[in-house]
């Protein structure tokens, strides 16, 4: 009897610990190490892929009630990276990204909304370019965890899966579009995982 009720004083104390770490929106810590942001696009008839590897952000999140969360993000655009120096170079210069003028692309949330199940849509304001648009991002909730590489934290998952049409932000004038060389809509693929102490 002794044993069962210790049994339910360590649940009842491990339910109230976690509502009380998790009571409220807090900020959540990006882990970049494992953290990524694809790109996919067509050259002719072939799939490109690139990422961007310099970027940083604000998560901020319940995991009890995910649509009180926000994200704003920061991507510096030299740090582009196809895997080919004259490619990346190319679309360095104003034929695309005009890094010279641009040197940082953003978004910033301004709401949360529930699909379905872990699916969510985030309402934003994405900046590229000269161009800023209000844009919905639909994402998932991958789940929650304490961290297995690092005592005394949690670790949370969400991954995006969104197209843009790269000529309504100016990443190019369509010339190369309509060459049939480089497409508009491009595939963008943003994995994250976000930590924070107990």
């Amino acid at each position: 009897m002794k044993n069962i009720q210790r049994i339910l004083l360590l649940v009842i104390s491990g339910l109230l610990f976690s509502s009380l770490v998790f009571a409220e929106p807090q900020k959540w810590d990006m882990d970049k190490a494992h953290s990524s942001i694809y790109f996919d696009i067509k050259h002719i008839y072939a799939t490109v892929r690139g990422g961007f590897t310099d970027f940083s952000g604000l998560v901020v999140f319940d995991p009890e009630n995910k649509e009180t969360g926000s994200v704003e993000f920061e991507v510096k655009v030299d740090s582009v990276n196809t895997g080919i120096n004259k490619r990346d170079d190319h679309l360095r210069s104003e034929d695309f990204f005009d890094i010279g003028k641009y040197p940082l692309m953003s978004f910033k949330s301004t709401g949360v909304k529930r699909l379905s199940d872990d699916h969510y849509t985030l309402e934003g304001d994405l900046t590229l370019k000269d161009v800023t648009k209000k844009v919905s991002i639909p994402f998932a909730f991958l789940g929650l965890r304490e961290n297995p590489l690092r005592a005394g934290s949690y670790v949370a998952g969400f991954e995006a899966d969104f197209t843009l049409d790269r000529l309504e932000y100016h990443v190019g004038t369509g010339k190369f579009y309509d060459m049939g060389v480089v497409g508009k809509d491009v595939r963008v693929v943003v994995s994250l995982e976000v930590m924070k102490d107990k």
